[in-house]
């Protein structure tokens, strides 16, 4: 649990920085291509625009989905530059988690005056005791 708050950590903060260097207005893919640099600067490999099949009735098909950062294998990022975040956002997100079997992942809308109002983090299947509340815990 250590190594993920660490890298959800370093996700938050680098997040903020990119923001506030960069401000609202810009397209999803300049958000995602700064954030994931200054991942990397922090040490923390960051793959962008990452495949993602999924499995249906034991044959792995090809669908295009694609995850938008994944962060040291552990974390999903899945960015929008809207209005706001709607629940379809957070659907496809928890998807994703499903899909790759990941646990956190990080709904960012670029799109807001400071970034603090724009972060939504998404906890899946965390097994054990854990800090958040049972409501984000599934089964």
């Amino acid at each position: 649990m250590d190594e993920i708050e660490a890298v959800a950590k370093d996700i938050v903060d680098s997040a903020i920085k990119v923001h506030k260097a960069l401000g609202p207005g810009l397209l999803e893919s300049a958000y995602q291509q700064c954030h994931a640099f200054e991942l990397r600067q922090r040490g923390r490999k960051a793959l962008t625009e990452v495949s993602l099949p999924l499995t249906y009735e034991g044959q792995t098909i090809e669908v295009g989905y694609r995850i938008d950062v994944l962060v040291d294998d552990l974390v999903i990022i899945e960015n929008k530059v809207v209005e706001k975040l709607l629940p379809i956002h957070e659907a496809q997100l928890m998807t994703y988690l499903k899909l790759s079997d990941r646990k956190i992942g990080f709904l960012f809308n670029w799109n807001v005056t400071l970034m603090k109002y724009g972060i939504k983090r998404v906890i899946m299947n965390l097994d054990g005791s854990t800090p958040y509340p049972k409501h984000f815990k599934k089964g």
